[in-house]
């Protein structure tokens, strides 16, 4: 590779990060990869990197920053939520564009985030963190508003996320976690129990830079609470940015965003609309884990990878193309993650029920999300669904016809070697 190219730096690119590099060398850099874990995470699909120019394990600060110093990169930025605090870190410490260390607990913390947002005068659920079962069941009886939610403070994608509806439920939950990891191999030593949001549940992704800020997108997320108590993701749909709470949410993101401290990068924002106005829920300064560039181009008029890339490596033209502006709903579009109730190992793919589904109309993508040999488990996060299907069409009608074909079809696409084992 030529060695005049500037240099990216991604930290964890995992998932939806595997995007961003291809578009990073689309406008002629090169990329640098920092593993933040001595391993790789094992519930997530390794990062691809090869077309990397070097893939750095972090262990001691010092030498990291020594040995992404030679780069001379541009920008160091997360490629998934687990990279966020060690790439605030490493692009302070290097002097690039950051959002800087002094608020970058809060953009990973839920508990701190939610406090961040509350002292800047901004809605949010009341809350309360523990490693005290007995002091998140107390905590909760007092404030004498049921259902509540209890939930790790650094995970993400519905990972232990419990709707509680009695003290008895809480601890339950409690305890749980308590015993447990989270998705990015961190061990659970608090618990954070917060008051139930009623509302519709949207997100607004955004990418930010110097302070200046586009709006890729605005979704309404369906999901269904299951008898366990967990919420499980079944799609997410494309707003107009003139439709419903649309201008409302952006509103509030930006607000909140200021409070966070975000000045670069992608975000993407969870909010819940209450009856007494938008309430975040979280936000991850990162790309959005369903996205997927060509899919938002078509729908959206662009995409959270592409203009992240121009923006660290353009400014000057996403400020004066982008800054200030909000994507165009050109279709009705959707993001479908499928759900089961079976369980065991995954013995072969029925390729005809695939292309049942890829044959459908309105489906763009399909994104099987296990292979022979996995673990399929009933779904109760968005890491135990199927299958990820991006959507799209002139009409929700057509859409919506198409899902429930799906809904026939996508328990047969996965055989199963034993439908009793696995998962609980």
């Amino acid at each position: 590779m030529p060695q005049n190219r500037p240099v990216v730096v991604l930290v964890d690119a995992y998932t939806s990060g595997k995007y961003l590099p291809p578009e990073f060398a689309a406008l002629g850099a090169d990329l640098v990869h920092v593993q933040s874990t001595p391993e790789f995470m094992p519930s997530m699909p390794p990062p691809e990197l090869s077309g990397f120019r070097a893939a750095l394990v972090h262990d001691d600060l010092d030498k990291t920053l020594l040995r992404l110093a030679e780069f001379a990169p541009v920008c160091v930025m997360a490629g998934q939520e687990p990279g966020v605090n060690l790439a605030d870190l490493l692009s302070e410490r290097l002097g690039l564009p950051t959002n800087g260390t002094a608020r970058s607990r809060a953009r990973r913390d839920k508990y701190h985030m939610g406090e961040t947002l509350r002292a800047a005068g901004l809605h949010c659920a009341k809350q309360f963190k523990s490693r005290d079962s007995g002091e998140l069941v107390r905590w909760s009886e007092q404030t004498g508003e049921w259902p509540v939610v209890v939930k790790p403070l650094n995970s993400a994608a519905g990972d232990g996320v419990f709707i509680c509806s009695d003290a008895q439920e809480v601890r339950r939950a409690a305890e749980s976690i308590l015993q447990s990891e989270t998705i990015y191999g961190d061990t659970n030593t608090e618990v954070l129990v917060q008051s139930w949001l009623q509302g519709t549940e949207y997100v607004v992704d955004m990418v930010s830079y110097g302070g200046n800020r586009y709006v890729c997108g605005v979704w309404e997320y369906q999901k269904r609470l299951l008898p366990s108590g967990r919420l499980i993701y079944d799609r997410e749909r494309l707003l107009a940015p003139d439709e419903g709470p649309a201008h409302e949410l952006i509103a509030y993101v930006e607000r909140a965003l200021e409070a966070l401290g975000v000045q670069f990068g992608p975000t993407h924002a969870e909010v819940i609309v209450t009856p007494q106005g938008p309430a975040l829920v979280e936000v991850g300064t990162r790309i959005a884990g369903n996205m997927h560039p060509g899919f938002h181009n078509v729908c959206a008029g662009g995409n959270q990878a592409t203009l992240t890339a121009l923006a660290y490596l353009s400014p000057a033209d996403f400020v004066r193309g982008y800054a200030g502006r909000h994507y165009d709903k050109h279709r009705e579009a959707i993001c479908c993650t499928t759900s089961t109730t079976l369980s065991g190992v995954v013995e072969s793919v029925d390729e005809q029920a695939v292309e049942a589904i890829r044959d459908l109309e309105t489906v763009a993508r399909l994104d099987l999300k296990l292979a022979p040999g996995d673990l399929m488990r009933p779904t109760v996060d968005l890491y135990s669904s199927t299958m990820r299907i991006f959507m799209s069409g002139t009409s929700m009608d057509a859409i919506d016809r198409d899902c429930e074909r799906i809904e026939e079809l996508k328990d047969r696409v996965y055989r199963l070697r034993d439908t009793n084992a696995g998962g609980k």
